[in-house]
């Protein structure tokens, strides 16, 4: 189950790598790089996962479900309220999506290593890491292709941010036992 988690979280990766492939400035290196801190910040988030369960007074799935519902609406909210700038993507601007995206995959790393305790494992981080990679690097392949230029960018925020809502609520939704 915690595996079949890392794989549906992870599934705004995929709209991330969209919105990278569209940009011309962006190449598949720094698709390889990015992911390869992310990798290394999963596995931190699981490490100190346990450490953040401890200290936590009340119950983790109620922290990560609303951590998570949080995230997914800021996404939403993020995009309509800067949708009129028309910025060019540079290196900065690829770095910082990177920097969110792995800041993102480790606190999701840590949600379902707190959600699945004492029962988490190594192929928490793993999978999330990998599902990142796959995810993103599909999505950036479709995205070179003539099919996905015409693509509007309201489709990946929206469905990258219902995505982490939707997992919110799952969290929440173990805890209530439904």
């Amino acid at each position: 189950m915690s595996v079949l988690s890392g794989l549906i979280v992870s599934v705004d990766a995929f709209f991330i790598g969209l919105s990278l492939g569209f940009q011309k400035k962006c190449r598949f290196l720094h698709l390889v790089i990015i992911n390869a801190f992310l990798l290394g910040l999963c596995f931190l988030g699981f490490f100190v996962a346990g450490r953040v369960y401890e200290a936590i007074p009340i119950d983790p799935d109620i922290v990560v479900g609303f951590a998570f519902i949080a995230l997914g609406l800021w996404c939403i909210i993020n995009y309509f309220l800067t949708r009129h700038k028309k910025e060019k993507l540079c290196v900065k601007s690829i770095c910082m999506v990177g920097m969110v995206m792995s800041i993102e995959a480790m606190v999701i790393t840590m949600g379902i290593t707190i959600i699945f305790m004492p029962d988490s494992s190594l192929l928490i981080p793993v999978t999330v890491g990998l599902a990142h990679f796959g995810y993103s690097a599909f999505a950036f392949y479709l995205a070179r292709t003539k099919r996905m230029q015409g693509l509007p960018p309201i489709v990946s925020h929206m469905i990258s941010g219902i995505a982490l809502i939707i997992y919110g609520l799952l969290a929440l939704f173990v805890e209530i036992g439904i």
